[in-house]
């Protein structure tokens, strides 16, 4: 009997919602069980009730590995006007994400306010939700917004907040209903995907309407062999690059070590210290010292 090959690594496995992909695609479905699941986070993070949203154009859809440097960011703007663009950052780039997320917020805050309009406008909000600390800031979330050095806030139109899963993912365990809403939206994006969970996390759902939609949502998407393809080339290209990185910076320090040991082989030589003193001394063969000297020598 032929067994048809397949990435889902078992007959129940979820999609990762921390994979950027996958996050933005729970929240843009064309159905009503996303609308319910985007208002759902959106109250959640920012502390009222969220009753009508509309998903506004940000960005072409993105398919190839190569193409992974673009943000997937879902933008919206609420009934009242406001605006808000959310993204998900599953690994530590090591951006500036402090500066990053100014700009960001800058720019919708910008394309918010009117042309021509005189300067009223309504608040904007940037969301990241963050799967590690932010230059170790451990709070489950951080909402800056501009203020003078005596507290006082300014227009209040400028919003940018971070959502620290590392830090919500220590409660689970917690006992669902002394959980706040955010507190389990955290916890279910930590943990949709792991398997030994799967029976706190259907405590989760079942206690917020817009998780069980979410949950419904990355449940059906994970019965299609294309999104974990998806998944799993984003999450080689990521790989390969982090690679790249660490290699290219370990040949930086090694050939920074490399200048030095020649430099101080250099000196050594030119106090009169005898070569075998000076190979022993910087870790070097009596041929490597010896080349490095009679190189500079002939400099």
């Amino acid at each position: 009997m032929n067994m048809k090959k397949t990435l889902r690594p078992s007959p129940t496995a979820i999609l990762n919602p921390r994979i950027d992909v996958n996050f933005k695609a729970m929240f843009t479905q064309e159905t009503e069980g996303s609308q319910i699941a985007l208002k759902s986070f959106l109250s959640s993070v920012l502390g009222k009730t969220i009753k009508e949203v509309n998903l506004t154009a940000n960005e072409p859809p993105v398919d190839a590995p190569s193409q992974m440097q673009m943000t997937f960011d879902v933008a919206v703007k609420f009934d009242d006007g406001e605006r808000a663009s959310i993204e998900m950052q599953g690994r530590d780039r090591k951006y500036d994400y402090a500066a990053r997320s100014e700009v960001q917020a800058a720019r919708l805050l910008n394309n918010s306010a009117k042309k021509g309009g005189g300067w009223s406008s309504e608040k904007v909000y940037q969301i990241s939700v963050l799967n590690f600390h932010k230059n170790n800031d451990k709070s489950e979330m951080s909402w800056y917004t501009m203020r003078d050095e005596k507290g006082a806030q300014l227009a209040g139109r400028l919003n940018v907040i971070f959502i620290d899963l590392l830090e919500i993912k220590k409660l689970v365990g917690t006992p669902i209903e002394k959980l706040t809403a955010l507190q389990k939206w955290g916890l279910y994006l930590s943990y949709a995907d792991d398997e030994s969970k799967t029976e706190y996390v259907n405590k989760l759902a079942a206690s917020e309407g817009g998780i069980m939609e979410a949950k419904t949502i990355i449940k059906r998407m994970s019965e299609e062999e294309s999104n974990w393809f998806r998944e799993f080339s984003r999450d080689t290209a990521m790989r390969d690059y982090n690679e790249s990185m660490s290699i290219a910076k370990k040949e930086g320090l090694a050939e920074g070590e490399r200048k030095k040991a020649v430099e101080a082989a250099r000196s050594l030589s030119a106090n009169g210290v005898s070569i075998d003193i000076i190979a022993k001394s910087l870790n070097m063969t009596i041929e490597e010292a010896t080349e490095i000297i009679c190189d500079a020598k002939k400099a």
